[in-house]
């Protein structure tokens, strides 16, 4: 498969197990957050989807397009351990998370996710869901929605 369209692939699988993800929590109560805006495409469908909800991004620097920009307030810039550190100690709770940090080497990507899982379930409400583009420890793993190969994004309950 070429990167073209293994991107394709993914982004499709991104935008449909988010919306499925939605769907699923629809009229319960809690907070989303994006675990890296990147250049913001994520973050805008998240506005898009859950117009209703808080939005929250964690991110190291800002460097997203600027009709993606969170609000200075939903913005936390910086290492991922202390901002999800922060969120826990104001007692946000999450119910859909997007995990999507990573940059591009298997081996140190899913390390990464493995290390800050405890610090993504101290801020996912009992029953939330995190749709995430690396395996994740500590989380139940669920069956997404049947469009998205079970190897190209992964489905979690907290």
């Amino acid at each position: 498969m070429s990167r073209l369209d293994s991107m394709l692939r993914r982004l499709a699988a991104q935008r449909d197990g988010l919306n499925w993800a939605a769907e699923q929590l629809a009229g319960q109560a809690g907070d989303a957050l994006d675990l890296g805006l990147g250049n913001g495409r994520t973050y805008d469908h998240l506005r898009e989807i859950l117009p209703q909800r808080r939005i929250w991004v964690v991110d190291r620097v800002l460097q997203c397009h600027p009709s993606c920009t969170p609000p200075d307030q939903d913005l936390l810039l910086g290492e991922a351990e202390p901002m999800l550190r922060d969120l826990a100690g104001r007692g946000v709770k999450i119910i859909l998370a997007h995990y999507d940090f990573g940059q591009g080497i298997k081996a140190d990507d899913v390390a990464e996710a493995a290390r800050l899982s405890p610090l993504i379930a101290a801020v996912v409400a009992k029953g939330g869901i995190i749709v995430s583009g690396q395996p994740l420890v500590g989380f139940e793993q669920i069956q997404g929605p049947d469009t998205i190969a079970k190897d190209r994004y992964l489905f979690y309950r907290a």
